[in-house]
């Protein structure tokens, strides 16, 4: 998601956002979005503002606005489960629960519990699991909190340079921390992590700052400085301006993503581990079995 403090903007794999003044105390965002799945789910758009296995949701309440982005964990596929499913239907149960007022804006950690014991209870099965980026912001007290579970993430941006970013969550190379949901006789033997994992972060914001959430897609493929240069090419704070960045930050990831000499962060990632890999990342975002 791309926002910016005076207008926002979303986008899945990069979800762009951006504050905007809406009187002499609060502060609003803007929101737009735009995203690409894997190959065989290429600019399809699915309900829900889901983006192949990526969801994603902006929604307000009274003083509050508030930012979400879910990457699907791919490796569900070898099961049989669409990873979309589950990524989807936490960013719907979490775009809910803000609108109707339920969370307290200075703990996104909670809406994050709150959505996923919704999730387990529910009397439609469900499984899968994904990853979790959500970000609050308290109009009136101009103060940002953050949720982050696993690899997707945001970047907050000031007068050209990166000033907070959260932080990665890895078990190990791949395999990112991750909410789930496994049937019965796999329970222990699937790869789940609590809400309460999650990294959490709040600080204050100001006019003009540019708030991009996203998922790994997004951070695989394109490292600060290329995400910064597209930034720059920002001109002002309307919609039209916000969603045009955000198309052309996704249109990159994704072209990047299909470039086999490309070192990207997800392969230097991959030789820091020792593997010989080069090109854009591609690959499921995480494995679902422990070990």
């Amino acid at each position: 998601m791309f926002s910016v403090l005076s207008y926002g903007r979303l986008v899945a794999r990069a979800v762009l956002g951006g504050l905007s003044q809406t009187d002499s105390r609060d502060y609003s965002l803007v929101t737009a979005s735009c995203g690409f799945g894997k190959d065989f789910r290429k600019g399809i758009l699915k309900k829900g503002t889901c983006y192949g296995d990526d969801a994603c949701f902006v929604a307000r309440h009274r003083s509050a606005d508030v930012l979400g982005v879910a990457d699907g964990v791919g490796g569900w596929r070898d099961y049989g489960v669409d990873p979309s499913q589950f990524s989807g239907t936490l960013m719907r149960t979490c775009e809910r629960l803000v609108k109707e007022g339920r969370f307290i804006p200075s703990n996104p950690v909670g809406i994050l519990t709150t959505s996923y014991c919704e999730l387990l209870q529910n009397k439609v099965p469900l499984l899968g699991s994904s990853t979790a980026c959500i970000i609050v912001l308290d109009r009136t007290s101009h103060r940002l909190h953050t949720a982050n579970l696993g690899d997707s993430g945001f970047l907050v941006v000031r007068g050209g340079e990166v000033v907070h970013r959260s932080d990665e969550q890895q078990h190990y190379f791949n395999t990112p921390f991750q909410l789930s949901i496994a049937p019965p006789e796999a329970e222990g033997d699937i790869l789940s992590d609590s809400p309460d994992a999650a990294d959490s972060t709040t600080f204050d914001v100001q006019l003009g700052d540019i708030i991009l959430t996203a998922t790994d897609g997004l951070f695989d493929n394109m490292p600060d400085y290329m995400i910064l240069q597209e930034l720059k090419k920002l001109k002002n704070s309307n919609y039209e301006s916000i969603q045009q960045t955000a198309r052309s930050i996704a249109e990159q990831a994704h072209e990047l993503a299909y470039d086999p000499t490309y070192m990207s962060p997800f392969a230097q990632f991959a030789c820091d581990n020792g593997l010989n890999v080069r090109g854009g990342a591609q690959l499921p975002s995480s494995n679902v079995e422990k070990t």
